[in-house]
């Protein structure tokens, strides 16, 4: 049964509008080489990964993917993509369905970091959901203070919870971890979707003070 989420709210940046990838472009800042149809995002095998023009700090991330169906190929050969958080933190997109103990290399994964907590994956062809709430590295000066955190849910399950990156993840586009940066989708040369993509950035911290109404 496919899962139906509430719109976006009212304070969130829409990163794929159904119809284009204006505001999308290649690693290297040239136009955006995906294929748009039917109010979807299809990666198109060759033409390299794509970001946001958006850039954020801290933030909550919704999107939606589906994985093709390729019963002969295994392992990281089977759906591969993945979503860069700020350009540095990649979550893994995989066909990783009916595995029992996930790995940090399956669906879910933060790649090559953490496993995720338990396998959440629908099998191919079915859309999936990743919400992911992500607080930026907090630094002195160019020293790191506070590493970068992050909560993720696959399909409504939570997978990983409040986890600490202990760095960037392998192909990142910088290591600049102190500055904002874009949702960046890897084209691993898999027939990976995506559709309605939205991120809400959220401020740094609360009020110091409370004043009784």
């Amino acid at each position: 049964m496919e899962m139906h989420w509430p719109t976006p709210p009212d304070n969130a940046v829409i990163l794929f509008n159904g119809s284009n990838l204006d505001n999308w472009t290649t690693r290297d800042h040239q136009p955006a080489g995906w294929k748009v149809e039917d109010n979807i995002l299809h990666v198109e095998p060759g033409t390299g990964d794509i970001m946001s023009t958006e850039r954020f700090t801290d933030f909550f991330l919704h999107l939606e993917f589906r994985c093709p169906y390729m019963s002969e190929a295994k392992g990281q050969a089977r759906g591969n993509s993945g979503v860069f958080l700020q350009g540095r933190y990649e979550i893994q997109v995989l066909d990783s369905y009916g595995i029992h103990i996930p790995g940090m290399g399956d669906c879910g994964a933060i790649y090559n970091q953490f496993a995720p907590l338990l396998n959440a994956c629908n099998p191919p062809m079915e859309w999936q959901t990743y919400d992911a709430i992500f607080r930026a590295p907090r630094l002195q000066g160019d020293q790191v203070e506070e590493n970068a955190c992050l909560t993720v849910l696959h399909n409504g399950v939570v997978i990983h919870n409040n986890v600490q990156l202990p760095g960037v993840t392998g192909g990142p586009i910088d290591e600049q971890v102190g500055e904002p940066g874009p949702l960046l989708l890897q084209d691993h040369s898999d027939l990976v979707a995506y559709r309605n993509t939205w991120a809400v950035p959220l401020p740094l911290k609360g009020s110091d003070t409370y004043e009784p109404h």
